[in-house]
């Protein structure tokens, strides 16, 4: 029986996060887990909404999250990605599933962003490891 694996994808800097969703699809599919479930959210900020609908169905046994906060001229970038990364863990203790950090930044330029497409992977990885080692 595969792994079933959600995915929750920020638009925000799609360029950027289109990459880390087909490199963690394609690296989900390698080890021999399954996508099942996506959304797609603005930035971010909107990832517990979503992830919050994906464990609430049931469906899933770790979420994967996607997406690149770059640093702007104020600390909106730290704000964001700490807010998200404290619901994303609130969640993933509420409903004793696992839900990954595939997010990277704050404090990154778009072409620091470039080099951690490969994040996606990582969170990927760390989702069927802890699938693997809860069961």
């Amino acid at each position: 029986m595969s792994i079933k694996l959600g995915f929750v994808v920020s638009e925000f800097n799609r360029d950027i996060t289109y990459m880390m969703e087909v490199e963690g699809r394609e690296h989900a599919s390698f080890l021999g887990a399954e996508v099942t479930d996506c959304i797609y959210v603005p930035g971010a900020y909107d990832m517990p909404l979503a992830i919050k609908k994906i464990l609430s169905e049931g469906r899933v046994d770790a979420v994967v999250t996607i997406g690149c906060v770059i640093e702007g001229s104020t600390q909106h970038d730290e704000i964001v990605v700490q807010h998200a990364a404290r619901k994303i863990i609130d969640l993933s203790l509420e409903y004793g599933i696992p839900v990954t950090l595939g997010i990277s930044g704050p404090g990154m330029t778009r072409l620091e962003a470039n080099e951690r497409i490969d994040y996606a992977k990582r969170a990927v990885e760390s989702a069927i490891k802890m699938v693997q080692r809860l069961k």
